[in-house]
């Protein structure tokens, strides 16, 4: 069975969102499909491949697929961002992922379903649940 073509699919995205289909945007969502994983921006722009895009240009990129709910920040990590595909998180909660204290990857567990936490302090309001969980993936077990 032929790999759906990215390209195809990252203009049928954008489309949907009413985005202009830029070179940039498609190239980013491309990138994102393709590693189906949350990936810091120096990762987007080394897989987009080198010196295409400037720094300037991914973040204002990434930040008007933000905008539309394309993509969404996955978590923090080493004071970098990890950007992923909107399409399997709600807009109050991202699916659990796993990132190995080894090799660094990490993994999208879309099979995992968390409950949504409740505060257990009064005031305290939650807007939006992430969950990573650290250890060793297969590879390095």
């Amino acid at each position: 069975m032929a790999k759906p073509n990215l390209d195809m699919q990252a203009r049928t995205m954008l489309k949907a969102a009413a985005l202009y289909c830029t070179q940039g945007r498609v190239a980013i969502l491309k990138v994102l499909l393709k590693a189906g994983r949350p990936l810091s921006q120096d990762q987007i722009a080394r897989r987009s491949g080198p010196g295409r895009f400037d720094k300037v240009t991914i973040y204002r990129t990434l930040e008007s697929l933000l905008k539309v709910g394309l993509v969404h920040k996955a978590f923090m990590d080493k004071r970098a961002w990890h950007f992923e595909l909107a399409h399997n998180c709600t807009e109050s909660q991202c699916h659990p992922h796993f990132t190995c204290t080894s090799c660094g990857d990490t993994h999208c567990l879309t099979e995992i379903s968390l409950p949504m936490a409740k505060s257990p302090h009064k005031g305290f309001v939650i807007h939006r649940q992430q969950v990573r969980l650290e250890g060793l993936c297969p590879a390095c077990a």
